[in-house]
């Protein structure tokens, strides 16, 4: 897996001060897309050894919220391996950091992932420019959703994280 970025101290992509994952690779090609850079997977840097021990030495810190993998899309079928074990790693090594995901897919095309239960929100929907709305908080369509993963699953029904205002 690819990747463009490493955001230190984000306070953009998802509660709290955080760190993002920038992947690169998305098929999705929305029109209007904001990061279109990352869309070939072939783009950006290895994810190697040395960015897991960036992200994890951020993660250490008290005052980090957890992390959110966003991209191009971390849910490409070229990003799941690597992205679903970090997101496993992380929950066993960070258990009080949360993790968010962006993704064009829909919830209902990855909830049975077997690293999706890790996740605690995720931002799904492909990003629709006609629906385009900068009053939104943490997506950039109406048609995208802020889903509680956790309680969703449990639920057997989508149910949106509290800050999913529209």
């Amino acid at each position: 897996m690819n990747y463009h970025n490493i955001t230190k101290d984000d306070m953009l992509n998802g509660d709290g001060l955080r760190v993002v994952l920038w992947v690169a690779g998305c098929s999705h090609h929305c029109k209007g897309c904001q990061n279109p850079i990352t869309w070939n997977e072939k783009s950006g840097l290895y994810f190697d050894e040395k960015a897991k021990c960036e992200i994890f030495d951020l993660l250490e810190k008290d005052y980090i919220s957890g992390i959110t993998f966003s991209g191009g899309d971390p849910l490409m079928p070229c990003n799941r391996e690597v992205v679903g074990n970090l997101i496993k790693e992380i929950t066993v090594k960070f258990p009080n950091k949360n993790i968010w995901l962006y993704t064009g897919f829909t919830f209902d095309e990855v909830k049975d992932l077997d690293f999706i239960k890790f996740v605690d929100v995720l931002v799904d929907g492909r990003f629709e420019e006609n629906l385009k709305d900068e009053k939104l908080l943490w997506k950039g369509s109406s048609n995208q959703r802020v889903i509680d993963v956790k309680k969703s699953l449990n639920n057997n029904t989508i149910c949106l994280h509290c800050g999913d205002y529209n």
